[in-house]
């Protein structure tokens, strides 16, 4: 299978750019209900909550990188995401598949983690 990209943005609105380092895994969880976008898929992180959204627009997906669209049906409801680039204001990460979060762990995460 060839390796998928995705550009993670919004950072603003959260914690900034500070969360994250290279190779860093971010939970990745679509959310259907989105009342702005129905592709929407939120990134999080352990112990912090929400950090980012994956870019759906021409205006925020970089080139080489899938949208929140593009991927939706090609993906599960959760994955996890590898962090390989920062900038200023987004995040390139590639898809990580294979490795899957236990049911019981990430019940926990949930519970702790808070959105803002």
């Amino acid at each position: 299978m060839s390796k998928r990209y995705v550009t993670i943005v919004g950072l603003n609105h959260y914690f900034g750019i500070a969360p994250f380092s290279i190779g860093k895994k971010v939970k990745c969880i679509k959310e259907p209900g989105n009342p702005f976008d129905s592709e929407a898929i939120r990134v999080k992180m352990k112990g912090i909550g929400t950090v980012g959204y994956i870019g759906n627009s021409v205006h925020s997906v970089v080139t080489g990188t899938m949208s929140a669209g593009r991927l939706y049906d090609k993906i599960g409801d959760k994955f996890k995401v590898r962090v390989l680039f920062i900038c200023s204001n987004f995040v390139i990460g590639e898809i990580v598949e294979n490795e899957p979060v236990p049911p019981e762990t990430e019940e926990m995460n949930d519970e702790k983690e808070t959105d803002q």
